[in-house]
């Protein structure tokens, strides 16, 4: 099980390669909205998103490895390029074809190689098993790892520090690596701080699961524009720290998802992605929310 001081220590590794990244606030939204948000701003972060954080955690831990290789619809997959640079190895990326044209450029700018040829949603994990055996490279998987969830959780610590009197967090859940990490900082030491995951309304495969108490797996990929939660199910690893630690998930439809991003870029002046727009949704809707709520802005990779 993930713990805090799993979390700390990955803190202290990484904090020479990524932005210590800002909060940031608009009156207008929280006039509009009836209470005060907090947006931690990953989108600023090295790579455009959060995903860094777990990447560089889990690379800079392998003792000389042959090259890295991860699976991604886009944000993983610039996160591990930059961890290979940044410990000198080379990456290949595997990506469905489908995915985000400006996150496939991206990866390709850090130096990986992507590999997306008959890859889908579907597919993606036997594809870069296979190449991992084949290439011998050190397989960083984009949730399901302990060292990935760890250094997702340090960008909680940061939240913290900034503001400490939360009484909420929403945060967009895909395999649930990002909420995993968050929720064991959160529950660890502001206990009565809410942990709200969110969801489209297409893909609640979380939901379900926590509902149910076992993983529930979607058929094929969810169809929703925020292309970083297309998992099919939450990982074997995250899970469990989901059950033990998340207080609720929610889950939103894609006009809100849209509404919610374009008031994001509208209200704070800046670019981000629509998965970051899913996690404000449910202000927008008529979720119980209570009057401090942060919202983690996962990133900043899209292009209007």
């Amino acid at each position: 099980m993930l713990t805090l001081q799993d979390i700390q220590h990955a803190a202290q590794r990484i904090a020479p390669y990524i932005h210590h990244t800002p909060v940031l606030s608009s009156q207008g939204l929280d006039k509009l909205l009836g209470r005060r948000f907090f947006f931690k701003a990953e989108h600023l972060q090295k790579t455009g998103s959060f995903k860094a954080r777990g990447a560089l955690n889990a690379a800079l831990q392998l003792q000389n490895p042959r090259g890295l290789i991860a699976v991604s619809s886009g944000n993983h997959a610039q996160g591990v390029a930059y961890a290979a640079q940044v410990i000198g190895a080379p990456a290949l990326v595997v990506m469905p074809e489908d995915a985000s044209p400006t996150k496939k450029a991206a990866t390709r700018a850090y130096g990986a190689e992507v590999y997306d040829q008959g890859v889908t949603v579907e597919n993606r994990e036997q594809v870069v098993r296979a190449l991992a055996e084949e290439t011998g490279y050190a397989l960083i998987h984009p949730f399901d790892d302990l060292r990935v969830m760890a250094g997702q959780g340090t960008q909680a610590l940061e939240l913290l520090q900034q503001v400490p009197d939360l009484d909420a967090v929403l945060v967009a859940v895909g395999g649930g690596g990002l909420i995993s990490g968050i929720a064991t900082v959160i529950k660890s030491l502001r206990p009565a701080c809410e942990v709200i995951g969110v969801e489209p309304e297409t893909a609640n495969d979380a939901q379900q699961s926590l509902q149910m108490g076992a993983r529930v797996k979607l058929v094929q990929a969810p169809r929703t524009v925020a292309d970083g939660v297309r998992t099919l199910a939450v990982g074997e690893k995250t899970f469990p720290v989901m059950q033990r630690h998340v207080d609720r998930i929610v889950t939103v439809p894609d006009e809100v998802t849209l509404e919610a991003q374009r008031l994001m870029m509208q209200r704070l002046k800046q670019v981000v992605e629509p998965t970051a727009g899913l996690a404000l949704g449910p202000a927008l809707m008529s979720y119980d929310l209570p009057e401090r709520v942060a919202v983690i802005v996962c990133g900043g990779n899209w292009m209007p």
